[in-house]
């Protein structure tokens, strides 16, 4: 039997905070001391965005649960700030296996 739906969902936010780069890194592009283009926050970005995804498809998430794991705003807020793009690969990933993961919850 998998983790209880509470369970699964703290570890998700647990598991998308500790690579979050909005929580780490995004002052320092709005202070100016970063580049939306470093390097560094591109690697870490990128780390995210898979973390993310993986963390979506974790046993026993609820549609409740996946509304509050919506990555649409951390993504319109890296968007905003040029670190990411609309059409990246790695967002247009993440929006479909949120919208999967929203329709599996849902036919259970």
């Amino acid at each position: 039997m998998g983790p209880s739906g509470e369970q699964a969902l703290q570890g998700a936010i647990s598991t998308i905070s500790q690579s979050d780069p909005l929580i780490k890194l995004l002052q320092q592009v709005r202070f100016g001391r970063m580049k939306p283009t470093d390097v560094g926050l591109c690697a870490v970005t990128e780390s995210w965005l898979e973390i993310y995804e993986n963390a979506l498809s974790s046993e026993g998430l609820t549609q409740s649960d996946l509304r509050r794991l919506n990555p649409a705003p951390r993504l319109a807020v890296l968007i905003e700030v040029g670190v990411l793009t609309d059409d990246h690969p790695g967002v247009t990933s993440l929006k479909v296996s949120y919208d999967r993961a929203l329709a599996r919850a849902a036919g259970t």
